[in-house]
């Protein structure tokens, strides 16, 4: 008898399945709610770095493929922003042999790259030692600086890359090279416009 007890609690056992009660379920759904809550802020803080420091990375690269470039056809290329009035780098920028001296891309002019906006929210700011005309970035055959109209005149100055409350800075120099700095973790050696 005892063996037929034991037969049937065994089956009894294979019929109940294990499973969580509705309040249990609540509970975890609760505390899955009060965790994103918390997360959410650092992680939208998170993708936003993430983009600005995307952004400050491909204007680096640009300018320093327009470095490259110049060097390598031995003639004056050019950095602008795409927008029509030459002035605004939130739009976007291009890597160009500007044939016409218009510092604008137009028909028979080699595009040697084209880069989209930055993501929603980054402004960028140009402060150059000559400020004349629209905004620009100019290099010679040997690697420097210059104006658009003159291999000979140099051309320096800060684009500032800001979003929030963060600010990303590339700094050229007289010579032409370039360097990024963060004005928060830098200080002094980082100044520039503020976008």
């Amino acid at each position: 008898m005892s063996a037929v007890c034991g037969e049937r609690r065994k089956e009894s056992d294979k019929g109940a399945k294990g499973g969580f009660s509705l309040a249990e379920l609540l509970v975890v759904l609760a505390i899955v709610v009060v965790m994103a809550g918390v997360a959410l802020p650092d992680y939208r803080q998170m993708i936003r770095a993430q983009q600005l420091k995307a952004a400050t990375n491909d204007l680096f690269g640009a300018i320093d493929l327009t470095r490259t470039q110049a060097i390598a056809r031995g003639r004056r290329v050019q950095l602008v922003p795409l927008d029509a009035a030459g002035r605004d780098w939130s739009g976007g920028w291009v890597v160009f042999v500007d044939r016409d001296g218009d510092r604008r891309p137009g028909f028979g002019e080699e595009v040697i790259m084209r880069y989209g906006a930055p993501a929603k929210g980054i402004t960028v700011k140009a402060a150059f030692s000559n400020q004349q005309g629209a905004s620009y970035l100019a290099y010679n055959s040997m690697g420097r600086s210059c104006s658009d109209t003159s291999s000979q005149a140099a051309r320096f100055g800060t684009l500032s890359l800001v979003q929030d409350n963060q600010i990303r800075r590339i700094k050229i120099n007289m010579l032409g090279r370039a360097r990024l700095c963060d004005p928060a973790r830098d200080g002094a050696s980082c100044t520039g416009p503020d976008a």
